[in-house]
């Protein structure tokens, strides 16, 4: 993807831009880096939750503890 993105702005967008560029003092592209980065955080799913350990024995099984089948016999 190009680091360059050109948009059409409307006339309430370029109102909404140039009133936070003067309020916060920052270039056109911080506000749209910022404003990216938290559309980013708030609508992407966030990573997967990794299990600490996984994969990390000399048995190179990675499912150990969470696979039923490498736990048949065990407890109830």
């Amino acid at each position: 993807m190009k680091s360059i993105v050109q948009a059409r702005l409307d006339a309430a967008s370029r109102r909404d831009l140039a009133r936070l560029v003067r309020s916060l003092g920052w270039s056109p592209s911080q506000v749209v880096r910022e404003a990216l980065r938290r559309m980013a955080s708030a609508q992407l799913p966030a990573k997967r939750p990794v299990v600490t350990g996984m994969g990390k024995f000399s048995s190179r099984v990675s499912d150990l503890g969470s696979n039923k089948r490498h736990l048949k016999g065990f407890g109830g």
